[in-house]
């Protein structure tokens, strides 16, 4: 576990509604909304990004955004995180700014993630020096990763609108995190890695959502070396995956999925007993 943790507030607001609606009988009934707010990330007073979230972990959503985009180095790096949902911000006090920072920030891809995420230029550039190894998996291993999943997604079974993340140790599940878009839920699980020292080497990262090329780099960021999805997969995150080394499994739900990368890291024999 990490010994040093910023300052920080724990601003998790509540993240389900209820509205009455009509049905296809006419009938009226009560149901739950997923909640969505702005929250708008300002590092040493510098408006970054603002993110449409559920707002259950704005702190760790925080942390993993400033993670993966590379604006901040070092955990020790950061004093406090303070969310402040009166003013729908997040302001994040650094002992020290990147001299580069704007030039950092010049450059943003608009990524498929719902809601739109953001992927800052330098990190595409650096896609070259992310190199994974995918450990080796079986059939077995899935639909038991697949099996303990099932107890999860508790807003989703309840209100739908939200994507799921969880990184998985076996079948132990360490960290889930739903939030309206799954670049969120990543960020938020990376940032309880980074503030943990949670290493990603040995684990599996687990999404409801597509695995598109901002789904790779974040979790090749993370030290990752196997995607797990209920979704399909796209081909410029396939192209991805196969030049850093990540695994790809996808369409994954009850006994059934499809292996898009790390094929021969696959052991069949296991699938066959």
């Amino acid at each position: 576990m990490a010994s040093y943790r910023p300052q920080m507030t724990h601003a998790g607001i509540n993240r389900l509604h209820t509205t009455t609606v009509i049905d296809e009988h006419g009938d009226s009934r009560e149901v739950s909304l997923t909640g969505e707010r702005p929250l708008t990330i300002y590092l040493n007073t510098i408006e970054i990004v603002t993110l449409m979230t559920l707002g259950g972990q704005p702190e760790l959503l925080t942390l993993g955004y400033l993670r993966n985009q590379g604006l901040v180095d070092e955990l020790e790096d950061i004093e406090s995180i303070q969310v402040d949902w009166d003013v729908e911000a997040v302001a994040v006090t650094t002992r020290k700014s990147k001299e580069n920072l704007d030039e950092l920030t010049s450059r943003r891809t608009v990524t498929s993630g719902c809601g739109q995420g953001t992927m800052f230029g330098h990190v595409m550039d650096s896609l070259s020096q992310l190199k994974l190894q995918c450990p080796t998996f079986s059939a077995e291993s899935i639909y038991a990763a697949l099996k303990a999943l099932t107890e999860y997604n508790e807003m989703y079974k309840q209100a739908g609108a939200v994507h799921g993340c969880a990184l998985c140790e076996g079948t132990d599940i360490l960290m889930f995190v739903e939030d309206v878009g799954r670049h969120n839920a990543v960020d938020a699980i990376s940032g309880w890695m980074w503030l943990n020292a949670v290493e990603g080497h040995d684990k599996v990262f687990y999404t409801t959502g597509r695995l598109t090329s901002e789904m790779v780099i974040k979790v090749a960021q993370m030290q990752v070396p196997l995607l797990l999805s209920r979704s399909g997969v796209t081909e410029m995150g396939l192209k991805l995956a196969q030049q850093i080394g990540i695994g790809m499994v996808a369409r994954a739900k009850g006994r059934h999925f499809l292996v898009y990368n790390g094929i021969e890291r696959f052991q069949q024999t296991e699938a066959a007993n």
